[in-house]
């Protein structure tokens, strides 16, 4: 599994919930390495929240490349991993999926927003993503998750959503339904 922490989070951040979802499991979990001003980030973002998409790219090349790297040096398989992102963290694998779709086959996205004004026109067919957001996130509120789902699923991509009634936060009523994810199984989610 490849953690992939929120602004002002560490490596170790998203350890615990790893391992709740997938006792046993390899973790793999970078520090981001934009700091925004002095929080550790995935990317950088502009005034407004608004996202650096220019920075985004290369940062997602960057985060592709170290995967690649890890699998060699673990001798594990990159395209195999499944991605858990919080936050700015959830949107770099978003950006990672849809620009290196060879490095994840799937993804957990905690308060997530679409990573791009236009994403790219790859084709997701087999990738599965699973996105827990609020329904009072002022973030990420539901026409953003709502956009996020159609960027994913326009690509072939096949994605559940699960909404809580709080804000930007990760839900601990979501977690049974994530660990079915992460063991393959599909996901009970009810409307």
């Amino acid at each position: 599994m490849l953690l992939l922490h929120g602004t002002g989070g560490t490596e170790r951040d998203l350890l615990p919930l790893g391992r709740d979802l997938a006792p046993g499991a390899d973790l793999l979990a970078p520090r981001g390495t934009v700091l925004d001003p002095a929080m550790p980030r995935f990317f950088r973002r502009m005034r407004g929240g608004a996202f650096d998409e220019d920075d985004l790219i290369a940062r997602a090349a960057e985060l592709a490349a170290f995967v690649a790297a890890a699998a060699k040096e673990y001798g594990f398989e990159a395209g195999g991993l499944t991605a858990i992102g919080f936050s700015n963290g959830a949107n770099v694998a978003s950006a990672l999926m849809l620009l290196h779709p060879e490095a994840i086959s799937a993804a957990i996205l905690v308060s997530a927003m679409p990573p791009f004004r236009r994403p790219p026109g790859v084709i997701l067919t087999g990738h599965r993503l699973l996105i827990s957001n609020g329904l009072r996130d002022p973030l990420a509120p539901p026409s953003l998750t709502q956009r996020l789902v159609e960027n994913f699923t326009s690509r072939g991509a096949r994605v559940d959503v699960l909404q809580h009634p709080g804000g930007h936060q990760l839900a601990a009523a979501h977690l049974p339904v994530m660990r079915e994810f992460v063991n393959g199984s599909d996901p009970r989610v009810t409307p």
